[in-house]
């Protein structure tokens, strides 16, 4: 009786054990998501008025793929969930990107991961694009995100003849694409981007004021000097001001700072690498060169003395505008020197031709030194480095240098300092951030002042390239190719992060006009989109 007392005493322990077990291990069913709701606003008409992220321009590129992953078509499918309507845009003839006029190419291909090499790099779609400049879509759209666009462009009638992007979609050759865009009647709009581009061309060009590219290109069309700030907040005012004029509802985003994009972080400031075979063996007479300059730099402002180590990666020399010109001092310093004419003929000139080489170095080195890690090196420049400049030594042998001579001194970064348009200096840099905080100002003030909501897009882009910006399963990062954030031009996004950025949209909205989209589940999964684009997709 004793064994059959413990034996039931043994199976109610057990029993009572593997329920605690199954209660433990039970996953109760997940709480029912609340119903999607609209709150106060009206989605029915989305209307998108933006300059490249608006219309998904990504790696380069506008072409078919990027435009159905812009993020405004990645808002409208969230709005159909709450009564949004159709949601039509101006899209390009394939997936080749770029624009012809005739058969000349006026735009080119989008960009590619290029996975052949030992690692992966951008590279240009060999590709001829396919659609014509002068092809004139029919409308309505709802998409009027225009590449290149800048605030005070919306406003401008006839604009479609000055931007392509917009000539193939505009309603007229008078049109603007604000009065576009407001003749659709929308009873809700998103506004981004507007002031992006009023800074952008300057900090692509390296912060040179007047517009050098002689084909269109979205990134430096219409000049490049920085806006003024009073002239943005006039257009952006009106802008709004003409976008709700009919009682729409919309939400703006402010706009970030530039230069935490991948096209001003990717190209270190110290790029020379001794094991480089091209570069390391020249480093002693490299150093023996600037040895001369550098005892001149030494007497006038020692932060100019360029020096190249054996044994740890070297800054390139760069051409800052923003010091005092000396070359007058280096050149009669050389002159003055007995021991010029000597250090010159280790090159194989003649005494005689002291002062012609004096005035080569004095007008080459005048505004020179080597770049720091305050500088910004353009993401294009990474293709110049450690080039010679072919027009710079036709110019040297013109003065009676040598083929061989003019090669060596010819050397961009190294010998021959990288032009402005490479770098972006310190005080060009606090030019792009003073226009920058004062356009937010201005945004953050027309948002208060109609009752929009408001995506802050600065912050976003901060955190994107400090400790990353998480968004479902992915951390973003602003880091070229990896980072999933940036695309392959290093200046616009990749189709997921333009899901991420419908999703902070979507956030937004919902704090302003009490929808739910987030909390309702109703958002973009940014693993469903890609990051590039395979280069056999036409």
């Amino acid at each position: 009786m004793k064994t059959i007392k413990y034996l039931l005493l043994s199976a109610i322990l057990v029993g009572f054990t593997a329920c605690s077990e199954d209660d433990y291990d039970y996953n109760p069913a997940p709480e029912p998501l609340p119903e999607l709701t609209a709150g106060t606003a009206d989605f029915s008409k989305y209307v998108a008025v933006g300059a490249s992220f608006s219309a998904g321009f990504t790696d380069n590129a506008l072409f078919i793929k990027g435009q159905e992953n812009s993020f405004p078509n990645i808002l409208a499918q969230q709005f159909a969930k709450v009564g949004g309507g159709a949601f039509s845009q101006p899209l390009m003839k394939d997936n080749i990107g770029g624009l012809i006029l005739g058969s000349t190419v006026v735009a080119a291909p989008r960009l590619y991961l290029d996975l052949s090499g030992s690692s992966p790099a951008p590279k240009l779609l060999n590709a001829t694009p396919t659609t014509q400049l002068t092809d004139v879509l029919s409308g309505p759209f709802n998409n009027y995100g225009i590449p290149g666009a800048k605030s005070f462009h919306l406003g401008i009638q006839g604009y479609g003849s000055l931007n392509p992007y917009f000539g193939r979609m505009a309603s007229s050759a008078t049109a603007s694409v604000i009065g576009d865009a407001v003749a659709q009647n929308a009873t809700f709009f998103t506004l981004s981007e507007i002031g992006g581009n009023d800074v952008l061309s300057y900090a692509t060009s390296g912060g040179i004021g007047m517009n050098q590219v002689g084909n269109f290109n979205p990134a430096t069309y219409g000049g490049n000097d920085i806006t003024d700030p009073n002239v943005f907040a006039a257009s952006f005012e009106a802008t709004v001001k003409a976008l709700t004029s009919n009682g729409a509802k919309g939400a703006v985003a402010n706009v970030p700072y530039i230069t935490n994009l991948a096209h001003f972080t990717t190209v270190p400031h110290k790029p020379l690498s001794p094991a480089n075979p091209a570069f390391g063996p020249q480093i002693p007479l490299l150093n023996n060169i600037f040895g001369a300059l550098n005892q001149i730099f030494a007497q006038v402002d020692p932060s100019r003395q360029i020096v190249f180590s054996t044994t740890a990666a070297s800054a390139v020399v760069i051409h800052d505008e923003s010091l005092t010109n000396i070359a007058p001092i280096i050149e009669g310093a050389l002159n003055a020197s007995p021991t010029f004419p000597a250090f010159i003929a280790q090159f194989g000139l003649p005494a005689e031709a002291a002062p012609l080489v004096a005035k080569l170095l004095a007008n080459t080195y005048g505004q020179a030194r080597q770049a720091t890690a305050n500088d910004l090196l353009v993401l294009p420049s990474m293709n110049t480095i450690g080039t010679v400049n072919m027009a710079v030594v036709q110019a040297l042998m013109a003065q009676g240098v040598s083929q061989a001579l003019a090669g060596q001194f010819s050397v961009e970064g190294v010998t021959l300092p990288l032009e402005d348009k490479w770098v972006l200096i310190p005080s060009e840099q606090e030019n792009i951030k003073t226009a920058t905080d004062a356009y937010n100002q201005s945004i953050a003030a027309v948002a208060a002042q109609y009752n929009l909501a408001m995506v802050d897009f600065k912050s976003i882009l901060q955190t994107a390239s400090s400790t990353g910006f998480a968004d479902g399963d992915f951390i973003f990062t602003t880091k070229l190719v990896s980072g999933g954030l940036i695309s392959l031009d290093g200046v616009h996004l990749t189709s997921r992060g333009y899901a991420l950025m419908a999703n902070e949209f979507l956030k937004a909205i919902d704090a302003q006009y009490g929808s739910n989209f987030i909390a309702a589940g109703v958002k973009a999964n940014p693993g469903d989109y890609p990051t590039n684009y395979n280069k056999d997709l036409r």
